[in-house]
């Protein structure tokens, strides 16, 4: 059995390290994509993973497969196309190491993943099925990713959804508001932003998490609050955990994709079901995953900015 499966972009991220007097930036290639910094905190931190997706058969894309497989990730489901270059994304970050992205994506290896790729049985071993909605951005890759949760909806899998919006990837907003309410009416477990629900809803994140309960059946809702924290919020109460306070950011990139994967790591561990969870069982996850997210965000990257989990308790 493994503990989770993904499917999603496996992309290197182009972050700056510094700037020219001209103001170009030297940029430094990272390894990135939102479900791949999610497995690899779960892998971290003590569970088993594994991958499906596209690169191409790149240099790029050999370096993505064997920095997964390094972390401890399962690979057999990720396809190498010679016919599609591996997905690129460009990172610009503010004073507070806030980011924006531009994707090299017309089409990345990512969006090519077609139905008939999806490894299934990868899926029928697994305990939760995760994806986010870079996947539904354009064809094959959503029809396969549609196809891949029906069949873990099916085999009574856990679902787990990430919208992790990027709006240059859409061709308008209504089309990716249609795909996120869908995301969202397939998952037991969310893990959502507080810009994702206004987007959505013009919500509070207390509100928008409520309205995931009551209105969309999601079991289990974490709506992060950026370097505030994060509410969360299942049928038997809410809360809100704050960040650490004092730690210096360098670059934010991956650190929302962290917190889903340290939180789904200590869910799992409970060994109860989404709805089921205690607020203070929910507070204990919560802050871990605060923790850990936030400890990422002093070095650049998102596979390799996940801390150690001593250094997590060190600040719990």
């Amino acid at each position: 059995m493994i503990d989770v499966v993904a499917l999603g972009e496996l992309l290197i991220d182009f972050a700056p390290v510094s700037t020219d007097e001209s103001g170009y930036p030297t940029l430094k290639a990272q390894p990135g994509g939102a479900p791949g910094n999610f497995l690899a905190a779960l892998q971290k931190y003590g569970c088993s993973t594994a991958m499906i997706g596209k690169v191409g058969a790149d240099s790029f894309g050999r370096l993505l497969v064997d920095t997964v497989a390094a972390k401890g990730i399962g690979t057999q489901g990720i396809v190498s196309d010679p016919g599609v270059f591996t997905t690129l994304a460009f990172v610009t970050l503010d004073a507070t190491g806030n980011r924006e992205f531009s994707f090299a994506r017309k089409p990345g290896a990512d969006t090519c993943l077609t139905p008939e790729e999806v490894d299934t049985a990868l899926i029928g071993q697994a305990r939760v099925f995760h994806f986010g909605t870079l996947s539904l951005t354009n064809e094959p890759a959503r029809t396969a990713t549609q196809k891949a949760v029906a069949f873990a909806r099916e085999q009574g899998k856990l679902i787990s959804f990430d919208p992790n919006l990027r709006k240059p990837l859409w061709p308008s907003e209504a089309a990716a508001k249609e795909q996120i309410e869908w995301g969202l009416r397939q998952a037991d477990i969310v893990k959502i932003s507080d810009e994702e629900i206004d987007f959505l809803w013009g919500l509070s994140p207390e509100e928008g998490a409520q309205k995931l309960l009551n209105e969309y059946g999601v079991g289990l809702v974490y709506a992060t609050l950026g370097p505030k924290g994060c509410h969360f919020a299942n049928r038997n109460g809410c809360g809100e955990v704050p960040s650490p306070t004092g730690l210096h950011v360098i670059d934010t990139t991956g650190a929302g994709d962290i917190f889903g994967g340290s939180a789904m790591s200590q869910f799992l561990k409970s060994g109860k079901a989404p709805a089921d969870l205690t607020v203070e069982e929910l507070r204990r996850i919560t802050r871990f995953a605060c923790c850990a997210a936030s400890l990422s965000t002093q070095t650049h990257g998102g596979i390799s900015s996940v801390p150690e989990e001593a250094a997590v308790r060190a600040i719990l």
